[in-house]
């Protein structure tokens, strides 16, 4: 099979995110199925902290911190934030009763989409690329006859080299409407 970034680096990214979206629905499923649906109420707490542990990577890359590997860490932030924002979609359920939660989830959503492009699946694409490109050379191609081959692949490595312009600003956003979030609830939530 031809190793395109498409196949290779795209679809694998593809069916991560369908694979969480998938979960989420199923475990949500599962609780409304056992009368369990008030689990799902308290699930934004862990996921709410998972995602906050899960910035030790961002804050360790910008050397706020000195402790820990990169690639561990970054590891360990990609999986922290999937699981946390699972049990977040499994929070938000199927209950379509307020606009400040399902903006900050909807947020959520789309820093776990462009974080998944970030450079961990960007490297991936990269390297597919550089693979590709010195096949064809091997093979005997001209520079000119390899660029036309790659073209569209190259076309998808750019793209998502711009997965930070998109990933900073949204995580911003939604970290302040988590919070908008959790002070209403302290503000409005019935204690007793």
């Amino acid at each position: 099979m031809k190793r395109t970034v498409i196949i290779n680096d795209i679809l694998p990214f593809i069916l991560w995110f369908v694979l969480l979206v998938f979960s989420a629905i199923s475990l949500d499923f599962f609780l409304h199925q056992f009368q369990l649906e008030w689990i799902g109420k308290y699930c934004g707490i862990p996921g709410l902290l998972l995602l906050v542990v899960s910035f030790i990577y961002s804050l360790r890359k910008r050397r706020m911190i000195e402790a820990g590997s990169l690639k561990f860490l970054l590891s360990l932030h990609i999986y922290l934030s999937w699981i946390g924002a699972l049990l977040i979609i499994i929070h938000a359920g199927i209950h379509f009763n307020a606009v400040l939660p399902w903006s900050a989830f909807f947020l959520m959503l789309l820093v776990v989409i462009s974080g998944l492009v970030g450079e961990y699946l960007l490297k991936d694409a990269r390297n597919t690329l550089r693979i590709k490109y010195a096949h064809l050379l091997e093979k005997g191609y001209s520079k000119e006859e390899v660029e036309k081959k790659v073209f569209l692949d190259a076309f998808a490595v750019k793209t998502m080299a711009r997965w930070r312009m998109v990933h900073k600003p949204i995580t911003l956003i939604f970290g302040a409407l988590a919070l908008l979030h959790v002070i209403t609830i302290f503000m409005f939530w019935r204690w007793f």
